[in-house]
């Protein structure tokens, strides 16, 4: 099967955000069967403030529920789980690491495969960390990891694969001040002219949860929102299914 269910931006720990993260795991795991027909996409910002680790904790409890239920789940980190949205901090990138990948050597773009798909994480806040740009909530892939993406697509498993997904956290084509991903015109230029095509690229960040189909010539182009509607923001809650046309996708609302 060919199905993803794309989450974004819980912001665990902010007002309440943990009942209501159990609350959708709960309609996950009732609604969604079988299990292994889908796979999970969380982009980024799991948590309010990366700081609290508890809160990293306590959302890996959540999704071991999914994962003990058969989910694949597959994330990436937001400027959120590197500090507290606005000021980063480098120490939590191996903490985010070893707490959902269970080993700080992960290195992105990560490569999954689930039923036929290839998904490639990238972090898109860990090139922001440095003393002199860790301010703001603006995102950068940095050269070396656009060159490791750019290779991963020459890979024969990866064009061999049905389906290829691109997930991250930050908006890559709609700047906003302070917000932005800084290469982002570098990320699609790879995107274009890698070769294979490109079936879906899932971001959050903005909170808007828009579409943009078509953008770089990619068929789905998903803004995930704020799946548990951080302050009255849209929670689209997607579900993808890459074997229809995009029209046919869905919210479970």
């Amino acid at each position: 099967m060919s199905k993803i269910i794309h989450l974004s931006d819980l912001h665990h720990g902010y007002d309440g955000a943990l009942k209501s993260l159990e609350e959708l795991i709960d309609r996950l795991v009732f609604h969604k069967k079988p299990a292994k027909d889908y796979a999970i996409v969380i982009t980024g910002d799991l948590v309010h403030n990366g700081n609290h680790s508890e809160l990293h904790t306590q959302v890996k409890v959540q999704l071991e529920r999914l994962e003990a239920e058969g989910f694949p789940v597959l994330v990436v980190p937001g400027n959120h789980d590197y500090g507290n949205g606005i000021l980063g901090n480098e120490n939590l990138v191996d903490t985010f690491k070893r707490t959902f990948f269970g080993t700080e050597s992960v290195r992105y773009p990560k490569l999954d495969f689930h039923n036929d798909i290839a998904f490639m994480g990238l972090d898109s806040t860990a090139e922001e960390l440095h003393w002199y740009d860790r301010l703001w909530a603006e995102g950068e892939l940095g050269d070396r990891q656009l060159i490791r993406l750019e290779r991963m697509l020459e890979r024969d498993d990866v064009r061999q694969a049905k389906w290829r997904v691109v997930y991250l956290h930050h908006h890559p084509f709609h700047p906003r001040p302070f917000h932005q991903l800084k290469d982002s015109e570098k990320l699609g230029e790879v995107l274009r002219t890698c070769g294979c095509t490109i079936h879906a690229v899932l971001f959050g960040h903005n909170h808007d949860g828009q579409v943009w189909n078509g953008h770089w010539g990619i068929p789905r182009v998903y803004d995930g929102g704020a799946s548990l509607g951080k302050g009255g923001k849209p929670s689209p809650l997607r579900v993808i299914d890459l074997s229809l046309p995009p029209h046919r996708d869905y919210d479970m609302g």
